[in-house]
Order: C-alpha cells, then sequence, then structure tokens
C-alpha cells in the first residue's frame, strides 16, 4: 500500500499522447488563469453573491493549502523521473492544492446551484483535476487523497462562515472589518511556518483584501446588477476579461521595475485584480450602459 501511494512507475505505462492532453485539460482547471476567469464571469454575469462565495472558496482553499504545505514540508515525486507538467513551483507536495481547490470549489458550485443533474459534473471535474495530476507525474496519490479530503472537510467550516453565525461579521462597519482582515494577513505572514515566511503564496491575501473591499464598496455605493440583455452583458464580461489578461498582467513587473519586491508587487497585482472584479468593472459597466443599477 505504501509504495501505491507515494511510487508512481504504475502511471509511466498508462501515458499516451491523447491522454496527456486530456490530463494538461483538465489540470488547467487548478492553475490561477482559469480561477481568474471563471469568478468575474459568475460575478459578472450570474450572481455576485454566488461569486464572492465561490472566490472565498478558493481563496480559503488557497491559503490553507500552501499553510499546510510548508507545515508538512513533503516533497514531490521525483520530477526528473515523472513531471511532464512543468508549470509547477518548488513547493511542497502534500496536500495536493489542485486536489484541495477542485473538490472544494465544485462542490460548493453544486450546493449553489440546487441542481441534482450538477452533482455528477462537479465530481467528475474534481476527480479529473486530481487524477490529472498524479498522471502528470507531480504529485502521488497519498497527496491526491490528502487534498481532497481536506477540500472536502473545509466544505463544513464555509458553510458556518456564511451561516447567520456571523451576521454580526457582516453587521461592522466596512473599515472594522478590513481592518480584521489586514491584521489577519500580518498574522499569517509573521507565523508562517516556513523560514523567510510564505512568499509568493502571500499574494493570495492581496486578493482576498482586494475582493472584500471592492464588495463593501459595492454594497454601499454600486449595487450592480447584470444588464438584462445578454449580448450585452457577455460583450460587457469579455472587455472586463481583456483588461484582467491583457492589462493588469502588468501591474506585477511594473511594480518590480520600480524596485518592489516581487511577494509585494504580486500581492498589490491581485488585489487590483480583485478590486477591479468587484467593483471597478461594475461601475464601469454601469457607467457605458453595459449594466443596470438595483433598485433601492
Amino acid at each position: 500500500m505504501d509504495g501505491f501511494l507515494h511510487d508512481l512507475s504504475w502511471v509511466l505505462p498508462l501515458r499516451s499522447e491523447t491522454a496527456t492532453h486530456i490530463a494538461n485539460a483538465f489540470t488547467s482547471f487548478g492553475y490561477a488563469p482559469f480561477f481568474i476567469a471563471v469568478l468575474p464571469v459568475i460575478y459578472w454575469l450570474i450572481d455576485k453573491n454566488a461569486g464572492t462565495r465561490v472566490a472565498l472558496v478558493v481563496i480559503f482553499t488557497g491559503v490553507t493549502n500552501g499553510l499546510l504545505k510548508d507545515i508538512f514540508d513533503d516533497p514531490r515525486p521525483p520530477g526528473e523521473i515523472f513531471a511532464i507538467d512543468h508549470r509547477v513551483d518548488k513547493s511542497y507536495g502534500f496536500p495536493s492544492g489542485h486536489a484541495q481547490v477542485a473538490f472544494a470549489m465544485w462542490l460548493w458550485i453544486a450546493a449553489e446551484l440546487k441542481q441534482r443533474w450538477f452533482w455528477p459534473v462537479a465530481i467528475f471535474i474534481a476527480l479529473g483535476v486530481s487524477l490529472s495530476r498524479i498522471y502528470l507525474g507531480v504529485h502521488d496519490v497519498e497527496d491526491i487523497l490528502g487534498g481532497a479530503a481536506i477540500g472536502i472537510a473545509s466544505l463544513a467550516l464555509l458553510r458556518w462562515f456564511f451561516s447567520p453565525a456571523f451576521d454580526g461579521w457582516r453587521a461592522l462597519n466596512p473599515f472594522v472589518q478590513l481592518a480584521a482582515i489586514a491584521a489577519f494577513c500580518a498574522l499569517l505572514w509573521f507565523t508562517w511556518p516556513e523560514p523567510g515566511g510564505p512568499g509568493t503564496k502571500f499574494a493570495v491575501s492581496g486578493m482576498l483584501l482586494g475582493w472584500w473591499s471592492g464588495v463593501l464598496l459595492e454594497q454601499r455605493a454600486i449595487h450592480y446588477r447584470r444588464h438584462e440583455n445578454w449580448i450585452i452583458a457577455i460583450a460587457a464580461a469579455a472587455a472586463g476579461l481583456a483588461v484582467i489578461f491583457l492589462a493588469l498582467p502588468q501591474l506585477e513587473p511594473a511594480l518590480m521595475s520600480a524596485g518592489l519586491e516581487k511577494v509585494w508587487a504580486r500581492t498589490i497585482q491581485y488585489f487590483v485584480v480583485a478590486l477591479f472584479v468587484t467593483a471597478i468593472a461594475p461601475r464601469l459597466f454601469q457607467t457605458v450602459g453595459a449594466a443596470r443599477r438595483e433598485p433601492a
């Protein structure tokens, strides 16, 4: 059993050109560009409140996964032997972030939709993302099982956070909420178990602060509602995504050129991206007539 959990030799004979293309397609659902694309689409076109809940699920799972990796310090499978996905960084293996986020996110979306037919779809995608990591040689079976189990278990905690038990938090003054989030981020930085802190993983905290700042601003001043004409709404979303993928990525290298360290440049970039999704783009959409304002 221990060999099966940690040795990927059995994967090598299963590889083929077609299977590799399929695995790469599934594994792309666990990388940042996918989340940066799908979260705005949910927020702008489907339901902004559901989009915020899904975003917080992804952010919470991303932070806890980075923290757990640096606690367990479990190495990935030998890359020179097994890895055919060269997009992984130097992070540890256990638990798999792809598996953890996939199970947490897709099962949460299934619960949001309340449609029986979507549960098999959600499980299929989560399994596909998870198994792709084994096939691509960047995680062993133990990494995947641990990530999936932690992702599923975290849903209970997240459900509690979104319940009326936290109405007191939501009623707090916005500046108090943002100060509490900033204090949490600072605590995360100074208590991180890995020497030198979390590194660029800390950028996820920028997304948290930016997303919640935008949500508070939207609730008080913007009151975004999607345009009833789907063609106009989709065109606005496409323009917003173009800004996210073409313009905003220039922010990190520009800040680094100005002398800022990479971790802080990326944190600021993630903050701006999240703020753009939740507040700036909705206000721009309203200004050009591509979105409406909710009735008072």
